[in-house]
């Protein structure tokens, strides 16, 4: 069981693509693994989730596998060799596919024609170069170099001042969706969402096969959080693309803003991108590594998450034993448990929610050693996470999928177990797990949710106190 409630998603790649090094990531603190479709064929995804679904089986353990979909990638065309934009200069992008020159570039995407006006700005090479557009025809963006510097061919083109109307979904993601899909995988995250529709295509593509993510790095998207927080199972702060297209001054505020949107709405939200980007070489962070990842975890984030770290860095999984050595210590502070506690939003007027927030503070009052949920959709599951209870919780669940998502989001021990035959067997299976799971010892108080008829899905109608019984110890 780990010793913290935040969970570590770490990226797989070319420095983390053995079966001996994704089970060294699982035992440093990795919960649960991306595989990221820009960057995979199927070939290769299948192999990963073999890999996996190893793990899970030789540790016992249900894994969250999150499939990162590429998205629509908006590019310049081919360039000369050497061309340098230089600030105050003229440079024009047009629909003429020859190479590119000192004074224009290939721009092969009409959509992005469509909808600029003067006064855009076009970032080039992920925001490296900035351009400002003074004048729109139907063949040429004709702009003024804001922020020059090089420029090499199909270099990435983001317009943050407009909404595209490109769907978020590409062929290579319907064809990567299936793919995964085939493979039971737990979560998909959907690539440059801007608007709920986007959300809603992948849902009604996965028909449940797998929770859908959003991520959110885009403005447009911002725009339409609540919306897009409305229909998706979950949230991805990607800082990446999120601080090219918006002021970076500003990125902090608005994963502040993600994160606590996705707490009150009770879903899980990850925070994503550069975490600890200088142990790509080296085998320490820095400092501001150190406290960003900190700020994610005093703020409740589900998840942080490695990419390059662990993908393709020379220390991979020193970087995952880095991460979790930063969340134990913050979860250990003081502060912590304040700073969570000031966070925590009133329940939602249902029955479910009431009764998660009783179990909560039962369970704290009684100083219970945790909750036991039973869950068969994953919803009392994530209902008990979004109390963030000082009590540790204990997801126990018949359903293998429902396990594998819950294991990304904070605070849930996930257990496979049989439904219980009547109320009796659900004491005394919550008791006999928890003092299995060294989450509880004889004598222990626990706190137990479930829903009768015991195995209805949604039906969380009940509470109940129990304590340890030497029989626990027994089985």
């Amino acid at each position: 069981m780990r010793h913290r409630n935040v969970r570590i998603l770490a990226t797989l790649g070319p420095a983390s693509d053995d079966y001996t090094t994704v089970s060294a990531l699982y035992e440093a603190g990795a919960d649960a693994f991306r595989l990221n479709m820009s960057h995979s064929d199927h070939k290769q995804l299948a192999r990963r989730v073999a890999m996996i679904r190893e793990l899970e089986r030789n540790t016992g353990r249900p894994v969250a596998i999150l499939v990162d979909l590429q998205g629509p990638k908006l590019r310049v065309g081919e360039m000369t060799d050497g061309v340098v934009l230089e600030n105050g200069g003229r440079f024009t992008l047009d629909r003429d596919t020859k190479p590119g020159t000192a004074s224009r570039a290939p721009l092969p995407h009409p959509e992005i024609f469509e909808v600029a006006e003067p006064g855009h700005h076009l970032l080039l090479d992920d925001g490296k170069i900035r351009l400002r557009i003074e004048e729109v025809t139907d063949a040429s963006l004709i702009t003024t170099v804001m922020a020059g510097g090089t420029l090499t061919s199909r270099k990435g083109v983001n317009i943050p001042d407009a909404r595209l109307p490109i769907p978020a979904l590409t062929n290579k993601d319907r064809s990567d969706l299936e793919a995964a899909l085939n493979l039971d995988v737990d979560w998909i995250a959907l690539s440059f969402v801007q608007h709920a529709q986007d959300v809603a295509e992948a849902k009604k593509i996965a028909r449940g096969r797998a929770a859908v993510m959003a991520k959110i790095e885009k403005p447009s998207a911002i725009d339409d959080l609540a919306a897009i927080l409305d229909m998706a199972d979950g949230l991805m702060v990607a800082r990446g693309d999120l601080g090219v297209e918006c002021p970076v001054e500003t990125v902090p505020g608005l994963q502040k803003r993600i994160t606590r949107a996705a707490r009150r709405a009770g879903k899980p939200v990850v925070v994503a991108t550069q975490m600890l980007e200088s142990m790509i070489e080296n085998p320490v962070p820095t400092r501001a590594e150190v406290s960003d990842v900190a700020t994610a975890v005093f703020e409740g984030a589900d998840a942080v998450m490695l990419s390059a770290e662990s993908a393709a860095g020379k220390h991979p999984v020193e970087a995952v034993a880095v991460m979790n050595r930063i969340a134990e210590t913050v979860e250990s502070d003081p502060t912590y448990a304040q700073i969570i506690n000031a966070q925590r939003s009133e329940p939602e007027p249902t029955g479910p929610d009431a009764l998660s927030n009783a179990a909560r503070s039962v369970a704290e009052t009684l100083k219970a050693a945790c909750i036991v949920c039973y869950t068969t959709s994953g919803s009392t599951g994530l209902r008990a996470a979004r109390e963030r209870s000082n009590v540790p919780v204990l997801a126990l669940t018949p359903h293998a999928p429902t396990a594998r998502r819950l294991s990304l989001v904070w605070g849930l021990n996930c257990v496979m177990t049989d439904d219980a035959a009547d109320l009796d067997d659900m004491v005394d299976r919550a008791g006999r797990i928890a003092f299995q799971q060294g989450m509880a010892r004889v004598g222990d108080r626990i706190v137990i949710m479930a829903g009768v008829p015991l195995g209805t899905p949604g039906a969380t109608n009940m509470l109940r106190v129990a304590f340890i019984a030497d029989s626990a110890a027994n089985h």
